[in-house]
């Protein structure tokens, strides 16, 4: 009920502004609302989109390092048992 409130009056205020045409009456629509979800985002502390991909490529980059360090340790311990 709150957030219908804050667009209505947003809506009310552009009336009383003058801006009559829907091309501007949306693209001002478009700019309250990005800057409420800009808001959301900042309150709940979320990344962005190219942040989330700079980090899910270091944790892929990490898991093949791993992988690679188990592998290595699997042959060491298979080499250097010696048969009799």
């Amino acid at each position: 009920m709150k957030n219908s409130k804050f667009i209505i009056d947003k809506l009310g205020k552009l009336f009383e502004q003058g801006i009559i045409s829907s091309k501007d009456l949306s693209s001002e629509l478009f700019n309250i609302l990005k800057s409420k979800r800009d808001e959301v985002v900042f309150k709940m502390k979320l990344t962005s989109k190219e942040e989330t991909d700079i980090l899910i490529k270091r944790v892929e980059n990490l898991e093949k390092k791993i992988e690679k360090l188990e592998k290595n340790k699997l042959k060491k311990r298979t080499t250097g048992v010696k048969k009799p």
